[in-house]
C-alpha cells in the first residue's frame, strides 16, 4: 500500500475535520460570551512608522518607552509599569534611558525646569507639554510624539493614552513646551 497525497487544491480528511472543530470551538466560544452578557473592550493604538530621522535618537528612546506604557493604569504617584502611572511619572519612566538628565518629578516642577521654551509650531518628538487643568498653574505634563499627538496619563480611573493637541480641550488648556532632549 502507498501513501496518498491529495489533489491539489484538496485537504486531507484530518486537516478538514480540524478546521470543522476549530470553527466550532470558536463559534460556541462566541455563543457563550453572547448568551452570559460577557463584554470585552478593545482599543487598539496605531502609532505610524517614522524614520529615525524624524525623530532623534534621544528623543525616539523616549517616545518609544513612552510608547510601551499606552494601556498602562492612572495610579496617583505611580512610577512604573506594574503599578501604574500619574502624568510625571509616566515623564521620569519615559526619560529613565537618559543618563545624564535629570528630572524633578512633579510636573509643577518640570515646567521650571532650565530648558529652552517651545512654540507650539516648533515641537519637535520627545517635548513636554505642560497644561493647566485645576489650578492656577501648571498641573499636567505629557510627552509631545508627533503629527500632533501627545502621550499621557489623564487622570484616575483612565490609562495612559494618546491624544492630539488640536482637541479644543487640550488647546483651551494647553501653557507651554520645553525641550529637555537634545535634538542632535
Amino acid at each position: 500500500m502507498g501513501v496518498r497525497f491529495p489533489l491539489e487544491g484538496q485537504l486531507p480528511r484530518s486537516l478538514g475535520l480540524n478546521k470543522f472543530f476549530m470553527s466550532f470551538c470558536l463559534g460556541g466560544a462566541l455563543l457563550l460570551g453572547i448568551c452570559t452578557q460577557a463584554s470585552a473592550t478593545f482599543r487598539v493604538y496605531t502609532v505610524p512608522a517614522t524614520s529615525q530621522a524624524a525623530k532623534p535618537k534621544p528623543a525616539g528612546e523616549v517616545i518609544d518607552r513612552a510608547l510601551g506604557a499606552l494601556g498602562t493604569p492612572y495610579r496617583w504617584g505611580g512610577t512604573s509599569l506594574s503599578h501604574g502611572f500619574d502624568c510625571s511619572g509616566l515623564v521620569q519612566y519615559a526619560f529613565k534611558t537618559q543618563d545624564d538628565l535629570e528630572l524633578p518629578r512633579t510636573s509643577r516642577a518640570l515646567s521650571r525646569v532650565d530648558a529652552p521654551t517651545v512654540k507650539r509650531s516648533d515641537l519637535q518628538p520627545g517635548d513636554l507639554l505642560f497644561f493647566r487643568i485645576r489650578s492656577r498653574s501648571v498641573d499636567h505634563v505629557a510627552i509631545y510624539i508627533g503629527e500632533g499627538r501627545f502621550v499621557h496619563a489623564p487622570r484616575r480611573g483612565t490609562k495612559v493614552r494618546i491624544d492630539r493637541l488640536n482637541n479644543a480641550y487640550w488647546q483651551r488648556h494647553f501653557q507651554s513646551a520645553k525641550r529637555v532632549v537634545p535634538t542632535a
